[in-house]
């Protein structure tokens, strides 16, 4: 009898400074903004401005966010990441599966390259690359792709290989956006679906990840049962000077209570893990925002995260790619 092909699992996410200092967050910065796919202007106007005024400013006012929530484990997106990859290979051990699961970050540690690598010493005979961006856009998904490809230029001894694209609809991950709401929404609070930003000049080129964002939206709002006057979608975490995808989240939150919204429950469906964007922008500088500016009360429905009913969902992905449903 064949013995049944070892599967390298790839839990890829966008990346995390080493620590929480100026130093190794402008190192993590500098590769994340000289990614074409994140920031497309010529490098010879944006290196030199990143270098002399981006970097130096940015990593001194950034390394202060993180280390108001830097935790003895590292970043909660790091320390989270070990949790999931752990959970999903119990998942999937119980399966009788033969896996291994690493950890593969597109920026920072632990590498896309290092992780390919460990799966090829390992003997596996076959990679699925899950992106943990329900929603695609070319600047996240896209950019895993690359990362996967290019450690792959490394390596002499290719296998085959399955790249999860998106799974913004799939029903076990509605499912959970569904009850993580359930179990934290009161009757009274508005519903704000928080996705974090794209230029908007990117969706004008071809990227789709508005619709995606919005297909979300629409299925979990349809499962709630929520009327158009309890929920809204907005974008959050723009960086520079031009137009990013709106409305905007900290725009939104301002003028909240002028449009007699007092008590609200903010969710990121587009983070599968808690980081810088949701702790300190969404539970804590957004927070501020909203309640200073007229609002009453304030939640943040936290990630997924390593939560079992999402590490299921993960698990359910794999699957669907390791026993193809039979076609017709």
């Amino acid at each position: 009898m064949t013995k049944p092909a070892k599967i390298g699992v790839l839990l890829a996410n966008l990346g995390t400074p080493d620590s929480p200092t100026p130093k190794s967050i402008s190192r993590y910065l500098w590769q994340f903004l000289t990614d074409p796919r994140v920031v497309d202007l010529p490098r010879c106007k944006w290196y030199p401005l990143l270098k002399a005024i981006i970097l130096p400013l940015r990593s001194k006012r950034i390394a202060k966010n993180y280390q108001s929530i830097w935790t003895a484990q590292g970043s909660p997106l790091l320390a989270i990441s070990r949790q999931q990859k752990d959970a999903l290979q119990a998942y999937l051990d119980n399966q009788n599966i033969d896996t291994q699961v690493e950890i593969a970050m597109t920026y920072g540690n632990p590498s896309m390259q290092s992780a390919v690598k460990n799966l090829l010493e390992n003997q596996v005979e076959r990679i699925i690359v899950l992106p943990l961006y329900p929603q695609y856009s070319s600047s996240t998904t896209g950019a895993v792709f690359d990362a996967f490809a290019n450690a792959l230029k490394e390596e002499r001894g290719l296998v085959p290989f399955d790249f999860i694209h998106s799974y913004h609809v799939d029903e076990n991950y509605i499912d959970a956006l569904v009850n993580s709401i359930k179990a934290r929404l009161k009757p009274d609070e508005f519903l704000l679906f928080s996705y974090h930003g794209i230029p908007l000049r990117y969706e004008k080129m071809g990227d789709y990840y508005r619709e995606h964002c919005k297909q979300t939206t629409i299925a979990v709002v349809n499962k709630l049962g929520l009327t158009e006057n309890q929920w809204g979608m907005t974008f959050q975490s723009r960086f520079g000077r031009e137009e990013w995808l709106q409305p905007y989240t900290d725009k939104f939150l301002e003028s909240a209570a002028t449009q007699n919204i007092q008590k609200i429950a903010v969710i990121c469906p587009g983070f599968s893990v808690d980081c810088l964007e949701t702790i300190e922008e969404i539970d804590e500088e957004n927070r501020e925002n909203f309640l200073t500016n007229g609002g009453q009360s304030y939640q943040y429905i936290p990630a997924l995260n390593a939560e079992p009913q999402h590490i299921e969902m993960m698990g359910k992905l794999l699957l669907a790619k390791i026993f193809p449903p039979l076609k017709e």
